[in-house]
């Protein structure tokens, strides 16, 4: 399947793109909202400025994507291949990235209002001045990544690994930080 097809019968009602191989696709500024892309193979691929609200891309590969300006709330990323994923100011409020491998990644201003990223790769992850107030990453590994700036408040970041993670005016005012590991590696009680 080309892209022309998929806009088509996306077009024509269809949502259901489970395990679509379009990597290096050019998706550009595209509505795609609700768009089913579970296991699909989208390494490379250029989604900037694109809406996909409420889609299902659990499981699949976005390493090297360009998410830029995206429209990603609601969205389904769970055990997803966002390595190196560039997605900054997108919008993943409310989005699920549980399990997610994000190691890499350019989240810079983005917005992860209420996003539940547990268990999350985020390794080597730049988070700076993004907006991540509610935020739910229990156990997620954080390790070298840069949250200067970032907002944390109300963030539950329990049992959360920040072991040479960058915290300069990082916002975690009524964080939950039980068992956390902390830049300096000792764990918060």
């Amino acid at each position: 399947m080309d892209i022309k097809e998929l806009l088509n019968r996306y077009a024509a009602g269809e949502r259901n793109f489970q395990g679509i191989i379009l990597p290096k696709a050019d998706l550009q500024g595209v509505n795609l909202g609700g768009v089913d892309f579970g296991r699909s193979d989208l390494q490379g691929a250029n989604l900037a400025k694109a809406s996909m609200n409420g889609a299902n891309l659990c499981q699949a590969n976005l390493q090297g994507a360009n998410l830029e300006h995206a429209n990603l709330s609601e969205v389904i990323f769970s055990g997803a291949n966002l390595c190196e994923a560039t997605l900054t100011t997108a919008n993943l409020n409310e989005s699920d990235l549980s399990g997610a491998y994000l190691c890499g990644a350019d989240l810079r201003e983005a917005s992860l209002h209420m996003a539940l990223m547990s268990a999350a790769n985020l390794q080597r992850v730049n988070l700076s001045d993004a907006k991540m107030s509610g935020v739910r990453m229990w156990k997620a590994d954080l390790r070298e990544s840069d949250l200067s700036g970032a907002d944390l408040s109300e963030a539950n970041l329990s049992e959360v690994n920040l072991t040479g993670a960058n915290l300069n005016a990082t916002d975690m005012s009524e964080a939950f930080l039980t068992g956390t590991i902390m830049p300096d590696g000792t764990i918060h009680k």
